[in-house]
């Protein structure tokens, strides 16, 4: 251990080091996904022209941050296109093609620089829990920490997207931990610190809005719970308290009075040339469901479009509206078999369960376990004392603020996204994982440090040998990181059959079809006897017996545009269509969906396609399939 704290430093340079040079592989490696085709476009305008039109329902700040790079690129933006003149929000897709793609820039240029913000705030939030985990346990704790950080495929598939799912992750932990600074020390300093990370979280993702209200209750609690010192024996215990909570409550007034600034000054730049018919347009759509916040949300943000002064607050409540509009609305998902738009209470859990790695799920376990342990034997310890449950709990509360919140936390926010009606992927439980991983390295060490030598010893070489099997999993599972599922799932191979989506399929893989595609033809093309009998194919030898790929039919989910990529050998396709013979290239997101979503009696479906096996997979997401001549007209292989 002593080792390991003298090189803390090296350690984690190389944790992160590692972390970012990885991140940056797969930026260069992987083609855009789904939601990157909006966010992309609508963050270069939003640096370009001030104006938000096209994303209203995500907050500025990250893609400020992403757009500012892209300014110092040579693009071009397709501003004279009818969807950003009369769309707005509905053009956004169309948008995020037509720059991408169809204005002459480079797309993998744009892809790639725009990311790289996304990774630098990747690595700024693993170097943070590094920090705070010291602070909580010690260097080596903290250590472990980042580790469960770093090599966690799942944090490591997002940690480049152009998404608001690390981002939110990294903003929230920041203003939980200056939140407690206010809490221990309310004073005018961290009073403005605990606003201004309030803020910045506000400004990432609206689904921060509920930090509202539990930094609220807490800091009634822990206002409540302050013991009267000797130097307060001027005031009654009542008094007291009513002197502690308006202290209290009118610091985190303050707080909250911070950051609607920070959100005002952040929104304004970016609303400023933002026509106010635009955002009444927005509203008009989104905001139109037959309930009394909608349309209280909807006069609200009428009322005050058009005043230059109050339209960076009109605008926020705009985005808060749709947000709340979208999760009761749902999504259509594919999970275990169905397909549908209403959400199942498994859904997050069995996710949870089979997408994070087995040891991360050995120490959650044994962790969970241990503190539930201690908390019986700490009730019935201060039970036999006969003391007030009261005064046991704001003892306890004081001392352990940090751990009540977190745990509340993910508690709480883990109820909200069960209960929701939004399971489209794992990543929208990441903005608890952070506290999981501080609250696991802290239990950790709490229990060694509680060992006698023996137990001591036998629990550091059993730590070490989970932590060996952490660095493992991302090594072995490269580049299969958004398709990530552990072992008792089956693995990437067939986590696809558990949930799509941006669990397994994101539209990661265009650049990679591409590249398998040009390997193929390398290996048949030019002397086909040579290719059927293995010479030059190397691995795809066992498949060299198909003719070259002239043409391919591409169902594809994703940010990319297969064209782009593919040339003239991309022919677009979808499940109703009449087979025929040739190459097929399909999403195992819209192969799933065709599968298993109840269709209209009639309507054609890949079940056909079901009875052939994939001749290869372009990472692990797109099917490829090769179907002969002779079999097409077979009316039992069409059925």
């Amino acid at each position: 251990m002593e080792n390991l704290k003298k090189h803390a430093k090296l350690l984690v340079g190389m944790m992160l080091g590692s972390f970012f040079l990885l991140s940056l592989l797969l930026s260069s490696e992987e083609s855009a996904t789904y939601d990157e085709r909006a966010h992309i476009p609508s963050a270069y305008t939003y640096v370009d022209r001030g104006d938000m039109r096209l994303n209203p329902e995500h907050p500025p700040l990250l893609k400020d941050l992403v757009g500012l790079p892209l300014l110092l690129l040579d693009v071009r933006f397709p501003y004279e296109h009818k969807d950003w003149i009369t769309s707005g929000i509905h053009g956004q897709w169309s948008l995020g093609t037509a720059f991408l793609y169809e204005s002459g820039n480079d797309a993998d240029s744009i892809l790639f620089w725009s990311r790289l913000p996304i990774i630098l705030v990747a690595l700024l939030l693993g170097w943070f829990l590094y920090r705070w985990t010291k602070e909580m346990a010690g260097t080596v704790a903290g250590l472990f920490a980042l580790l469960l950080y770093v090599s966690d495929p799942n944090i490591i598939a997002h940690s480049h997207y152009v998404t608001t799912d690390i981002g939110i992750a990294a903003t929230l932990f920041f203003s939980f931990y200056f939140f407690i600074r206010f809490l221990k020390k309310p004073n005018a300093w961290n009073i403005l610190l605990a606003g201004a990370f309030l803020g910045i979280a506000e400004l990432t993702k609206f689904s921060a809005v509920l930090l509202f209200p539990i930094f609220g209750l807490f800091t009634l609690l822990y206002a409540l719970t302050i013991a009267r010192g000797r130097h307060d024996s001027r005031y009654s215990a009542f008094g007291f308290k009513l002197t502690s909570i308006a202290r209290y409550l009118s610091g985190y007034a303050g707080v909250v009075l911070v950051a609607f600034a920070l959100i005002w000054i952040v929104y304004y730049p970016n609303t400023i040339h933002m026509p106010g018919e635009k955002i009444v347009a927005v509203a008009d759509i989104k905001l139109g469901q037959p309930n009394p916040y909608a349309r209280f949300a909807h006069e609200l943000v009428s009322r005050t479009s058009e005043t230059a002064f109050l339209k960076p607050i009109s605008t926020y409540l705009l985005g808060v509206g749709m947000v709340f509009e979208r999760v009761g609305g749902g999504n259509d998902y594919y999970f275990l078999g169905t397909v549908g738009s209403q959400a199942t209470p498994w859904y997050f859990p069995i996710v949870f369960l089979l997408k994070e790695s087995i040891p991360l799920l050995l120490i959650l376990i044994a962790t969970t376990g241990y503190t539930l342990v201690r908390i019986v034997k700490h009730i019935k310890r201060e039970y036999r004392s006969q003391k007030s449950f009261r005064k046991v709990f704001a003892q306890s509360f004081q001392h352990r603020v940090t751990q009540y919140l977190m745990a509340f936390f993910i508690l709480f926010y883990s109820y909200i996204s069960i209960t929701g009606n939004l399971n489209i992927g794992f990543r929208h439980l990441f903005p608890i994982l952070p506290f999981l991983f501080i609250l696991m390295a802290k239990t950790t060490f709490d229990f060694i440090r509680r060992q006698n030598f023996h137990g001591e010893r036998l629990s550091r070489i059993m730590l070490g040998l989970l932590a060996l099997w952490m660095i493992a999993i991302p090594l072995l599972a490269y580049p299969s990181y958004l398709s990530y599922w552990n072992e008792i799932a089956g693995g990437s191979e067939n986590g696809y059959k558990i949930a799509t989506d941006s669990n397994y399929d994101w539209g990661q893989d265009m650049k990679r079809l591409k590249n398998w595609i040009e390997q193929y033809n390398a290996c048949v093309e030019g002397d086909w006897i040579a290719a059927n009998n293995g010479r030059g194919c190397g691995t795809l030898q066992k498949i060299a017996i198909y003719p070259p790929i002239d043409k391919i039919r591409v169902d594809y989910f994703g940010g990319a545009e297969p064209s782009y990529y593919l040339g003239d050998k991309y022919m677009g396709w979808y499940d109703s269509r009449a087979p025929e013979a040739g190459w097929y290239a399909i999403s195992s997101f819209f192969y799933q969906q065709s599968l298993y979503k109840k269709n209209p009696e009639g309507r054609a479906t890949y079940a056909w396609l079901s009875h052939y096996e994939p001749v290869a997979r372009a990472g692990d997401s797109i099917f490829i399939f090769y179907v002969p001549e002779k079999n097409v007209s077979t009316e039992e292989t069409i059925e």
